[in-house]
């Protein structure tokens, strides 16, 4: 079944995920789950990672096989074009509150604060789950950690003319590495869906309220450190 899955998943060039991904058949089984959720009539908003991509094909396959009306808010590229690609109606991100979404994390540490940012859409990530009625958060059991940025930089979305003074901050803060982060399928740095810039941090322990401190730095749009947002981790 995995492998049908796997061919499936990348039938379409506009579909395809752009990696392999890992720990497959553990999150198609959260996929599952979280399908146990659609509605006809919901809105419904999309993240970002491949556990949500991996719902997302889920919920296109649901809609088509019963017919539902339902609608997506996506928080990046790669979603809402696979969105568009199954058949689903989308809606512009920030123009409605969805009934209830789903995203994944890089790291989720024991007090539910969570590491986001690979996709490079941290702003529009925040956006989503700000304007959501509930978050269901799809990760399987290597996402949660005992602390966070042991295996994680915290991603820090950036203005192009504040990466200088954002660095310099970033290590007044305590990070002992701040990197800016490099395309790899480009010449050049990530752009993130909403046009800036990417700079990693690593720090030897992630503060609680550390993001609010980033974000006070001139230049800083978003932050991937979630602090203080509720979910229903699945």
């Amino acid at each position: 079944m995995a492998q049908d899955m796997h061919t499936e998943l990348h039938a379409s060039a506009l579909l395809r995920w752009p990696e392999s991904i890992t720990n497959l058949e553990e999150k198609q089984a959260v996929a599952r789950r979280v399908l146990e959720r659609v509605a006809d009539g919901q809105l419904i908003g999309i993240g970002s990672g491949s556990s949500t991509y991996l719902v997302l094909w889920e919920i296109g396959r649901r809609v088509r096989e019963e017919g539902l009306e339902v609608q997506v808010v996506c928080s990046s590229i790669e979603t809402e074009t696979a969105a568009l690609t199954l058949g689903l109606r989308t809606r512009p991100l920030g123009s409605a509150e969805p009934d209830w979404g789903v995203d994944g994390a890089d790291e989720v540490d024991p007090d539910g604060r969570l590491i986001k940012g690979r996709g490079g859409a941290m702003f529009k990530e925040k956006l989503l789950w700000s304007t959501t009625r509930e978050m269901l958060l799809a990760v399987d059991r290597s996402k949660f950690v005992d602390a966070l940025g042991r295996g994680f930089p915290v991603p820090v979305e950036v203005h192009r003319d504040g990466v200088m003074l954002a660095g310099r901050e970033l290590v007044r803060l305590g990070a002992r590495d701040v990197a800016l982060r490099n395309a790899g399928g480009k010449d050049g740095p990530v752009i993130t869906e909403a046009g800036n810039l990417v700079l990693d941090a690593w720090f030897d322990s992630v503060a609680v309220g550390l993001s609010r401190e980033i974000k006070a730095v001139p230049g800083v749009i978003e932050t991937g450190l979630f602090e203080g947002f509720a979910f229903t981790a699945l």
